[in-house]
C-alpha cells in the first residue's frame, strides 16, 4: 500500500505573494484547516512542507506555506502533487477504501474465477464505477453497490464481485 496520499494538485499561483491554488483530489477540502505540513512531490524529491495559511474560493483551495513568499518562489510547482502521509488521511468508515488501494486488485466472481484487474475508479457522483480489465483484455464497468461488489480484502489483493445480468451485454 502506498504510505502517502494525494490530497491536491497545485493548479497555479494566487496573487503574488507565494500563495497557490490547488485543485482538492480528497473528498473533503475542509480538511486542509487542519493540516499543518503536507508533502510537495517535485517530481525529483519530495519536500515536507509547512503550511502557513489555508483559504477557500469557489471549487478551489488557497495555501501559503511558509518560506515560500513570492511568486518566483512557488510557481515552478504548478501541476505538482501535494501528499499526506497515510497517517494524516481522513479516517474511513465501514466498506470504504482508499482509491489508490484498489487499483490494480485482482477481480473474481462469487465462484472464486479470475475476472481481470481494477484499472480505475470513476467517481460518478450517484455511486463510484469500477473500471475492470479482463484477461482478454475488455474493459469492463461495474457499479460499486452491494448487488456487484461482494467484498474487497486488501490484505489478500482479491475483490469478490458478482456480475449482475446484463453488466456484460454491450
Amino acid at each position: 500500500m502506498e504510505q502517502v496520499l494525494r490530497v491536491g494538485v497545485i493548479s497555479s499561483t494566487h496573487g503574488v505573494k507565494g500563495e497557490v491554488k490547488v485543485f482538492p483530489t480528497t473528498d473533503d477540502a475542509a480538511r486542509f484547516k487542519k493540516l499543518k505540513q503536507v508533502i510537495l512531490d517535485t517530481g525529483k524529491e519530495q519536500l515536507k512542507l509547512e503550511i502557513e495559511g489555508v483559504k477557500f474560493f469557489k471549487n478551489m483551495v488557497i495555501l501559503k506555506f511558509k518560506g515560500y513568499d513570492t511568486i518566483e518562489d512557488i510557481e515552478k510547482y504548478k501541476g505538482k502533487d501535494i501528499l499526506v502521509t497515510r497517517d494524516q488521511a481522513v479516517k474511513l468508515g465501514p466498506d470504504e477504501n482508499f482509491i489508490v488501494d484498489l487499483i490494480g486488485l485482482k477481480v473474481v466472481t462469487e465462484d472464486g474465477e479470475p475476472f481481470g484487474t481494477l484499472m480505475d475508479v470513476i467517481k460518478t457522483g450517484a455511486n463510484d464505477v469500477y473500471e475492470v480489465k479482463t484477461a482478454e483484455g475488455k474493459e469492463v464497468l461495474l457499479p460499486a453497490i452491494r448487488e456487484c461488489i461482494w467484498n474487497v480484502d486488501l490484505e489478500a489483493g482479491v475483490i469478490t464481485v458478482h456480475i449482475m445480468d446484463g453488466l456484460l451485454d454491450l
